[in-house]
């Protein structure tokens, strides 16, 4: 059922539940090379590795009470999160609840949202201001719903159907739409598919370390603090997600950021897309930025990974 949520493309290697605490989404037998933290409700952020961390808060339609802008507050919510949180590379807000609903909608819960929908304001209104209510409602096929669908998830069919969205596959793709679910599976795409190579490589070096602080070999711990020191790849993944969620800004510089950081594809002709494709000028152009006194710090920091990208893509032969 989780891949199907999650749609073809993302796979899950293996669920590992530590209750009542975060769900981490496990890839790889030990040690996970990305982890997907599973919050109910917003608040404190895990501490964890930045690079290879997504947050979700997994429960937002149930913020406010389940009003029927219950997860457009947790998103909201989510993006304040993601714009402060420097531990993670992106914060979001899903109803796992509602994702499955529509992942599995039966056409006969189809049908029986369609006939609620059409029922006066002042008859369904009051059924839906708790599941106690709702539950005296006497069609003996509305007792399922609340468990299936949770009050939000009810509300939401209701007002969609209500739009004249009644057919099952209106209503199972709007649950799908309003759950959150396909911002999921774009993120862990974008930042971990995408990116296995490089996650995986991190993960390797981390395991390493592991081994080397329980076996001390001095000179092997010195080589490898130096290649993590000078790693840039998770450099690139930070400021990424920095750009992306905006914890850092570069005006009117910031798409071509973005395309030369791989948000768009990693190969060195998309990252080169708005440059012309060459690289040795998109290295001037961001050296100049990375030493200009009329910059932040934080943007000079920037611009200065930019530009070992982009000497990185001259090494490629990606020249104009």
């Amino acid at each position: 059922m989780m891949s199907a949520i999650l749609g073809e493309g993302v796979s899950v290697e293996r669920v590992a539940v530590d209750w009542p605490g975060p769900v981490e989404l496990m890839d790889g037998e030990t040690d996970a090379d990305a982890v997907v933290y599973l919050q109910p409700q917003p608040g404190t952020l895990p501490d964890t590795d930045a690079v290879s961390t997504l947050v979700v808060f997994s429960r937002a339609d149930e913020l406010g009470g389940g009003r029927v802008d219950a997860l457009v507050s947790a998103r909201g919510l989510a993006r304040r999160h993601a714009r402060t949180s420097n531990g993670c590379q992106d914060v979001l807000a899903v109803s796992g609840l509602v994702a499955l609903a529509g992942a599995t909608l039966t056409p006969d819960e189809a049908r029986l949202i369609a006939s609620l929908s059409t029922l006066p304001r002042t008859e369904i209104d009051p059924l839906l201001l708790s599941a106690d209510r709702f539950a005296t409602y006497p069609d003996p096929a509305a007792v399922a719903l609340p468990t299936r669908l949770g009050l939000f998830g009810i509300r939401l069919s209701i007002a969609t159907a209500r739009r004249g969205l009644r057919s099952h596959d209106a209503l199972a793709a709007e649950l799908l739409r309003a759950s959150g679910i396909s911002d999921l599976r774009e993120s862990i795409t974008r930042n971990f598919v995408d990116r296995a190579p490089v996650l995986q490589a991190l993960s390797a070096l981390r395991a390493v370390d592991t081994v080397l602080r329980e076996d001390p070999r001095p000179q092997l711990a010195n080589d490898l603090e130096r290649l993590m020191t000078s790693a840039h790849e998770p450099r690139e993944l930070l400021l990424l997600a920095a750009l992306r969620t905006g914890r850092v800004s570069l005006g009117e510089h910031t798409e071509e950021a973005l395309y030369l950081l791989g948000a768009h594809g990693t190969s060195p002709a998309t990252r080169l897309t708005l440059t012309n494709g060459d690289s040795y000028a998109a290295a001037l152009h961001w050296r100049t930025l990375a030493e200009s006194p009329h910059h932040t710090t934080r943007e000079r920091q920037a611009a200065h990974t930019i530009t070992r990208t982009c000497e990185a893509l001259i090494t490629t032969g990606a020249v104009h």
